[in-house]
Formats: structure tokens, C-alpha cells, sequence
């Protein structure tokens, strides 16, 4: 969850000021975190608040989302949230609106962590996913990116996380340079989730993938979400833990309390 909270962090200075280079500095003073990483870490909390029992997942994040929106309800203009999320969130009975929106994927990153097979991996996914984005596109992307988190955690190697996705999820026919020239701000699934793993199976280090996810440009908050949860799980421990104090300087305290409970469960 930490490369996917990190993933956000980086991403938030270029969301809308795109660049198409791996030169930039990774540790911006200027970036921030977002509702990617906020959602994120109420997935989390639902999860950890089931005690191994998700039969009322779906109940229980619903109520952890609204709760952590109204703990930054003060900033919740800064965190981008879509208009229609917005409503979701404020509703006394929300209920889904047939999203496709990437948001589905980007808040995930904590499921695999938690489940004891692909089964329960997918039903997790379904039931955090289809209480706001109920389209089916919304769905793939969401498991997508968790089945490719739950693989590399079970030691999948890219050659065969990438046959995974291409058989039941995605192609991932892309042309890095092609990506980089003409790849633009795109904020469904359906062009977010394959882009963002692409640039994960490319990469060579994980502090390469959150580079390559930046230059590409697009919606790169959430794509360098989607793909630092990815990254996170596949590559050494130690790549990832070298950001560990630049995101927590990001957090405040509660956040980071949250990214701690996290940690002390894997």
C-alpha cells in the first residue's frame, strides 16, 4: 500500500501539468497526497476492521469511506474527487452509479494482502468495488490491478502476470515511445489500468516504473497509484522502504498511523 500511497504522492504534481520524461525529482517538495491515497487507506480500514470476516465488506467500507471523507472535509477540494463521487459520498444510502471511472482500481492495493486465494480476491474486489462503480469495466479494472498485487505477492513472475491480464483482462499491444508522444488525461478504467500495468512489466527497478508511469502522462496520480501498488509488491522490500520517511512527511498523523497498522500486517 505504501508504493501505491507513494505512487499518488509523486503523481499529484503532474495530474495536470504532464511531463514526458523520466528526469524529474521523485521527492517534490511541491507534491501532495490525494483522494487515491484517502480511499485507499479506507479500504484498508475496512478490511482490518472485518477481523478475517468479509460477509459485511461492502457495509463496512462504505462507512469508512464517508467517515475518512469527513475527516478531510475541509481539504476535499484539493483531493480531486469526481463530482458524482462527491454525491456518493455525502449520501445517506449511496448507492452505485455504473462508474467506470479508475478510481475503482486505484484504491485496491490493500486487498491482496489480505486474501487467501484468487477467489476471495475477487469477491473482496467485488464487494469494495460495486457499492459506487457497478460498471463492468469498473470491475476489471479494480480486479486487474489487485490480480496482478496478489500474483507478484505469490511470487509471479511480469511474464506471467502479463499472460494473466492478456488472457481474461487487457491486451498490452503498447509501444513505450508511442505512449510517451500521444497518451493523454484519461480518467476510465479501461485507459488508465492497461497503461499502468504496461509501464510496470517494462520497468527495471521500482523507483523505474513510477518514472516510466510519469512520462507517459495521462491521470498520473491515480496511474502511478495503480501501478506503485503493482511495483510495491514485486520488487525487493528495500526499494520501496528508501521513500518510506518522504511519504510519511506527506501524511498527517492519523494517515500515517493507518500506514503503520498496514505495515505491522503484512
Amino acid at each position: 500500500m505504501i508504493g501505491a500511497i507513494l505512487g499518488d504522492i509523486v503523481g499529484s504534481v503532474y495530474e495536470f501539468n504532464n511531463i514526458r520524461t523520466k528526469d524529474f525529482e521523485i521527492e517534490d517538495f511541491r507534491s501532495y497526497f490525494t483522494d487515491d491515497t484517502v480511499m485507499t487507506i479506507a479500504v484498508f480500514r475496512a478490511l482490518y476492521k472485518c477481523k478475517g470476516k468479509y460477509k459485511n465488506l461492502s457495509k463496512i467500507t462504505i462507512k469508512e469511506m464517508q467517515n475518512i471523507y469527513n475527516e478531510f472535509y475541509a481539504i476535499r477540494g484539493n483531493l480531486s474527487y469526481g463530482s458524482n463521487f462527491i454525491h456518493w459520498l455525502e449520501a445517506k444510502k449511496p448507492q452505485p452509479y455504473n462508474s467506470y471511472g479508475n478510481g475503482s482500481a486505484m484504491r485496491v492495493s490493500a486487498i491482496p494482502y489480505f486474501a487467501k486465494s484468487e477467489e476471495e480476491l475477487k469477491d473482496m474486489v467485488y464487494k469494495v468495488t460495486t457499492i459506487s462503480h457497478n460498471h463492468l469495466e469498473g470491475i476489471k479494472g479494480a480486479e486487474a490491478t489487485a490480480l496482478c498485487i496478489y500474483l507478484a505477492l505469490n511470487g509471479a513472475s511480469k511474464e506471467e502476470i502479463k499472460q494473466r491480464i492478456e488472457k481474461d483482462y487487457y491486451s498490452l499491444n503498447f509501444n513505450y515511445e508511442d505512449l510517451r508522444a500521444n497518451y493523454r488525461f484519461e480518467v476510465s478504467c479501461q485507459e488508465t489500468v492497461p497503461q499502468a500495468i504496461y509501464c510496470f512489466l517494462i520497468s527495471n527497478s521500482f523507483e523505474d516504473a513510477l518514472r516510466t508511469g510519469i512520462s507517459i502522462g495521462g491521470d498520473s496520480d491515480t496511474l502511478c497509484a495503480i501501478l506503485g501498488g503493482i511495483a510495491e509488491a514485486y520488487y525487493p522490500k528495500e526499494e520501496i522502504t528508501k521513500f518510506k520517511d518522504f511519504v510519511y512527511s506527506k501524511l498527517n498523523q492519523r494517515l500515517q498511523e493507518d500506514l503503520d497498522l498496514f505495515c505491522s500486517q503484512k
